[in-house]
């Protein structure tokens, strides 16, 4: 039974034409700390925003989750897909369900925000921690969390799959779970990744077949064969934080409503 998404050993990249292009890099990282509200009081525009908003109040939300160590993407005033990824994970950080629409209680949240669970008291300083119960991931740099995103990790659901691998047609079958635990991150490839089980962007492993990658598709679920999805923006950014070496720590349990 296979444990992941990837090879387990390095193999030559190979780029597939049919996926679009990643996005560009999310803004520079924000200065990490989030115990609380800046010294200056943080008003924030208090207006109900929906996905595929523009305009002034969207420009106040990006750069404020871009100060708390989230990736909304550029601060263009337009809340598309990346800013939704970005608002999701700082949503579940606060304790709010998840939702495309900003309402009072994420915009009081903005106002005074929680900071991410530490998962590993005393950990080192620079590490990675990753969720499974809240679906995020936190990268601390000096012991701050520097970059916070939503994920999805394994889904927990047995497959079984026939590809072509290798040059001959095979099948492939695993439990589609990320395991917890302590690990390491080891070997890493840019771009796109053709692993036995599919395309993985910017993948960085560091339990067996198991890696953070970028992908198109990251649901506020569980769905992966049990790499950790993540935003493209933010796999974009995350090679650049993370070196060889990092740990990386696995808690919690996704419970499905």
């Amino acid at each position: 039974m296979l444990s992941g998404c990837g090879t387990q050993a390095p193999q030559r990249a190979q780029a597939s034409p049919v996926f679009t292009k990643a996005v560009a890099a999310a803004s520079p990282a924000a200065a990490g700390a989030q115990s609380g509200p800046a010294a200056a009081t943080v008003t924030a525009p208090r207006k109900t925003l929906k996905l595929g908003a523009k305009g002034k109040a969207v420009t106040w939300m990006q750069k404020r989750l871009t100060e708390l160590g989230y990736r909304p993407g550029k601060s263009d005033g337009q809340y598309g897909g990346t800013t939704l990824a970005a608002v999701w994970a700082f949503q579940k950080v606060n304790g709010i369900k998840p939702a495309s629409t900003i309402a009072e209680r994420t915009w009081a949240a903005l106002e005074s925000p929680k900071s991410p669970k530490v998962l590993v008291k005393n950990g080192e300083p620079t590490r990675a921690e990753v969720n499974l119960t809240k679906q995020i991931m936190v990268m601390y740099v000096g012991g701050e969390p520097k970059l916070i995103t939503h994920v999805s990790s394994g889904s927990g659901i047995p497959y079984c799959e026939t590809t072509t691998w290798q040059g001959k047609e095979q099948r492939f079958c695993g439990s589609a779970t990320t395991p917890t635990g302590n690990y390491q991150t080891t070997w890493r490839k840019s771009g796109w990744h053709k692993s036995y089980l599919g395309q993985l962007y910017n993948p960085i492993f560091f339990n067996g077949g198991i890696a953070f990658h970028g992908a198109l598709s990251v649901p506020l679920y569980p769905a992966s064969h049990g790499c950790v999805r993540m935003p493209m923006n933010v796999a974009v950014e995350l090679p650049g934080m993370l070196g060889k070496g990092v740990p990386v720590h696995v808690r919690g349990k996704f419970k499905r409503p």
